[in-house]
């Protein structure tokens, strides 16, 4: 390991979940676990005083819940927003799309395996989001009703065309269509590092943290339409 160990805050209500996430984390030689929080309240404040690198943050969560602690360390306007990873199951969550408004860098079922989860910190704490195409394609048929515009996102959709060009606003909407850098590639008949440095741009010029943030924004400008 070179360099300082990633810190964790583990934010979940259930202990047993908690403990197997410190046991999970702890066991890493590149993170170590600064603090633990059982509600949404406990989260935000042991976030504020730790600051850690990566905050693992359930939705269901009582007295705050996930989205709204997410919103206060991560939402728009905070001049150093926290990076959060947001852990869900569909079948029970209905707010993973308001989660990734809120501010999460990405999103994990907590179904997936120790694996998955930790290497999904470590790509968050590389400052890169974590939206798994196949995850987003799911996202985006559970979620197709509320991910319609709204009348208002007019004017946002024509500045945005007007600030992107032709093949960046092609690599724009692939993006929220759940592909990958690859997959886009291919669709595009481009290289894969061009892709990389297409999204790049499209995130400069727009102003946006990462690739969850450009799917969010695609969707509520009405770029790509949630009913396909």
């Amino acid at each position: 390991m070179t360099g300082p160990p990633i810190r964790v805050l583990i934010c979940e209500d259930q202990a047993l979940v908690r403990a197997g996430y410190n046991t999970i984390f702890s066991a890493q030689p590149d993170m170590a676990v600064v603090g633990e929080a059982a509600d949404g309240r406990e989260a935000v404040a042991a976030a504020q005083r730790l600051n850690p690198d990566v905050i693992v943050m359930d939705i269901r969560m009582p007295i705050i819940d996930g989205i709204e602690a997410t919103r206060r360390l991560a939402g728009p306007g905070l001049l150093s927003p926290a990076k959060v990873l947001v852990v869900t199951t569909f079948n029970i969550d209905e707010y993973v799309y308001e989660a990734l408004k809120a501010g999460a860098s990405g999103f994990l079922l907590k179904d997936a395996p120790p694996a998955e989860l930790v290497n999904g910190i470590r790509t968050i704490a590389r400052g890169d989001s974590l939206l798994a195409p196949a995850v987003t394609r799911t996202l985006i048929g559970h979620f197709a009703e509320r991910l319609r515009p709204a009348d208002t996102a007019r004017p946002a959709r024509e500045e945005i065309v007007r600030a992107l060009t032709h093949r960046e606003l092609e690599v724009l909407r692939q993006i929220a269509a759940g592909l990958s850098n690859a997959e886009i590639a291919a669709t595009l008949f481009i290289a894969p590092e061009t892709v990389k440095t297409y999204v790049s741009r499209i995130l400069a010029k727009l102003d946006l943290r990462d690739r969850v943030q450009a799917v969010v924004l695609a969707y509520r400008v009405g770029l790509v339409s949630g009913t396909g």
